[in-house]
């Protein structure tokens, strides 16, 4: 093992000035923009993608009424980590989300949903459609529920609630049967 005296391993400012400007030659640059007119408190629009070196940050995280960036927050929001009213991305929570992972409060599209109305490939919800789908109103390939409509069973009350809202491409009519 080599003995190293401590001001050897310590940088300049010069050397640390150089390893910055290579960081951020290799690095892909980031954008930041922001509104000047503010609208509740925040920006009316927000963008943040990519690192920011000279503050430190790895991720953009956008913060404003429509914000974008790795991460968003506001009213409408679309990220990579979206939250907001309506939040858009990969992983997204809000009262309307859409995204592979999504948390709406009252309605989630995704391929994996949680919301009081849930449709994804897998569902939870009070009504939730999918191919697996658990929910008081539960249909898809694979439901769980209180009333329930899959391939096994067809609940009547589930028959007439799917029914009457069309969500489903084989309940045409009231009746249950296709258009």
């Amino acid at each position: 093992m080599v003995a190293r005296d401590s001001d050897q391993t310590k940088l300049d400012s010069a050397e640390l000035a150089q390893l910055r400007a290579l960081a951020t030659r290799l690095a892909l640059k980031g954008i930041r923009k922001r509104s000047d007119y503010v609208f509740l408190g925040l920006p009316l629009y927000s963008i943040a993608k990519g690192p920011d070196l000279s503050n430190g940050e790895l991720f953009g995280h956008a913060k404003g009424v429509l914000a974008i960036g790795d991460r968003a927050t506001g009213i409408i929001a679309i990220g990579g980590l979206a939250v907001g009213c309506i939040a858009i991305g990969p992983v997204a929570v809000g009262l309307v989300a859409i995204g592979a992972v999504s948390f709406g409060l009252v309605l989630a599209f995704g391929g994996v949903a949680v919301g009081l109305v849930a449709l994804g490939g897998a569902s939870l919800g009070v009504v939730a459609v999918g191919g697996a789908a658990e929910g008081y109103y539960a249909a898809g390939g694979a439901a769980h529920g209180a009333h329930v409509v899959d391939a096994m069973q067809q609940n009547p009350e589930a028959v007439e609630f799917f029914s009457q809202w069309n969500v489903l491409p084989w309940f045409g009519s009231r009746s249950g049967g296709r258009r």
